[in-house]
């Protein structure tokens, strides 16, 4: 920022300080085409962290034959990436302070090459673990050098709309990035060419980091024995509940122990870390902040947003998987999923402002409803083409309600003061990381549970002395009848026939009845967040009126 002058006092004003301790100082605004190239690079650096997990995400299928595994056994890739990654950022921020944001950056996309790179050598189910739990420790840093470059050189004022705009769309657009050129890239290759194409990003962020360094600020030791015991505890904490909320749906709950072994240790864990924290004069994280209501409000605001966003990110993914589409039939849904996310970012840019956080957040409630109830009237015969309206509300939902939150959250922190910052940052992480997680596991198991019901009411009425079965039944076994001599048989395999057709039609009903939920969970956030805005202004009148009304 350039220096202003006071016409009264010929001294200028003093420069605002960094954000944060260990952050670089207010630097003037880069030319337009050295600011295009760090946007760049912020682009480039969030998309390889982004699609090393997408890759995954929306090939686990694929994935789990050449490995020679299940599909069970393949969700533990995303586990083995999600335990570290998930609590890294906390460690990792004051890394960044105490050795310089040029250095920290520089570091970590070299660790994060020569950890890609062992994915060539990965040829079991085993070195594939190993190496994705490695995966998730290198990629911790990378969401934030994305944001930081996304921020580096824009004017202050700027740096809340552009820059977090921005570095939350490069987050969104990660996934149905993935679910567009995935298909691709496995037909021409298999697995390894998702390797391949990691690492291929991964060099490419490695130059861009080296020849545009980010601008370091006043090196500042902040980490202490004190802090890296509180962080074990943290670790430990959130890797086993992150394993089990992963794995918990796909097991089942019920039917294996060490689901509920893991969330007890988690629990144990994190409660010796906050009773660690409680007792120190310098903590690693504010837990009394942590702990007000505002901050309750905040998190609380954005897990329930997750759990609604749980509708794209998993459920209309696994409704048209169960109906047997694959991943190729996907590609135009993804599309303008991704079309949407983008426009979504360039108008948050456009009219994001600390007082419109209300309106656009409820805003993007309203597109939730809208799109889920729409997609609430899925059938055996949807197709990913009737779903795109529902979707792009989606998608356009989500990147009007992130970057707002994220300001408010930011705003909030610095209200307190600079070191309120990293317990923001792991805030937001936490319910980003963790809520889509629970979002994921909610809505599995939401839908498991109302398959059971409807498939228990569907066998009932399908009795033999039915005429509508039996008739049903004769044109199922007729499908047999020029591949298949025996009567017998023939009956045989139209009722296996006729059990999958209502399997399948009560997993369309569980999923119908997950998308009304959402509806209903989204609903329910509008009008607290209606009741609240109300709130606050009938407060902010009180207050007003009290005033005006004492002596002066």
């Amino acid at each position: 920022m350039t220096d202003q002058t006071s016409e009264t006092a010929p001294q200028a004003a003093p420069q605002p300080g960094p954000l944060y301790p260990g952050a670089p100082p207010p630097q003037p605004p880069k030319p337009l085409p050295q600011l295009l190239a760090y946007m760049f690079a912020a682009t480039v650096v969030g998309l390889t962290q982004g699609l090393g997990m997408s890759f995954i995400t929306v090939t686990i299928q694929q994935i789990a034959g050449p490995l020679k595994a299940t599909t069970a056994e393949a969700s533990w890739l995303m586990a083995a990436y999600l335990a570290p990654n998930a609590c890294l950022t906390l460690l990792l921020f004051k890394v960044r302070q105490q050795f310089g944001i040029r250095h920290f950056a520089e570091v970590s996309i070299i660790v994060y090459v020569l950890i890609n790179l062992g994915h060539l050598w990965v040829d079991s189910f085993q070195t594939a673990l190993i190496v994705r739990f490695f995966a998730g420790i290198a990629a911790a840093p990378m969401t934030s050098i994305s944001i930081l470059y996304m921020l580096e050189g824009l004017p202050r004022e700027k740096k809340m709309s552009i820059g977090l705009s921005g570095g939350m769309t490069v987050m969104l657009a990660s996934t149905p990035l993935a679910g567009v050129i995935a298909p691709y890239l496995f037909d021409h290759g298999g697995f390894r060419s998702l390797y391949i194409c990691e690492i291929g990003m991964a060099l490419l962020s490695l130059a861009l980091i080296f020849r545009l360094p980010l601008v370091s600020g006043e090196r500042v030791k902040v980490i202490s024995r004190a802090d890296l015991i509180s962080f074990s505890f943290l670790a430990l904490g959130m890797g086993a509940i992150t394993v089990a909320l992963s794995l918990g749906r796909i097991y089942w709950w019920t039917e294996v122990r060490w689901t509920g072994a893991l969330l007890i240790l988690g629990v144990v864990a994190l409660m010796i870390m906050a009773i660690i924290e409680l007792n120190r004069e310098e903590p690693l994280l504010d837990i009394r902040w942590l702990t007000s209501a505002e901050i309750i409000h905040f998190t609380g605001a954005l897990m329930v947003f997750r759990l609604i966003l749980s509708e794209q990110s998993t459920g209309v993914r696994s409704f048209f998987i169960m109906l047997g589409l694959s991943n190729e039939q996907f590609v135009g849904l993804y599309t303008v999923i991704l079309v949407a996310t983008v426009a979504a970012g360039v108008t948050c840019a456009v009219i994001l402002k600390p007082g419109r956080v209300a309106l656009m957040h409820g805003i993007a409630l309203v597109l939730l409803i809208i799109g889920s109830w729409l997609d609430s009237h899925a059938t055996s015969m949807s197709r990913p083409q009737d779903m795109f309206l529902s979707q792009i509300l989606i998608a356009f939902a989500s990147g009007l309600f992130m970057p707002a939150a994220m300001m408010v959250g930011f705003i909030a922190a610095l209200k307190r003061g600079p070191n309120y910052i990293l317990s923001f940052i792991i805030v937001f992480v936490t319910t980003q990381r963790l809520g889509a997680i629970i979002g994921s596991a909610l809505f599995g198991s939401f839908v498991t549970w109302r398959e059971q019901v409807h498939s228990a009411a569907l066998v009932q009425s399908l009795t033999p002395d039915n005429p509508l079965v039996a008739e049903r039944m004769r044109q199922l076994s007729g499908a047999y009848a020029s591949t298949i001599s025996d009567g017998v048989i023939r009956t045989a395999e139209g009722a296996a026939a006729l059990a999958r057709q209502t399997t399948q039609q009560a997993y369309v009903l569980a999923y119908d009845d997950a998308f009304r939920f959402t509806t209903l969970l989204a609903l329910l956030a509008l009008v607290v967040l209606i009741l609240d805005v109300a709130f606050e202004k009938w407060e902010s009148a009180r207050m007003r009126a009290q005033a005006e009304g004492l002596p002066a």
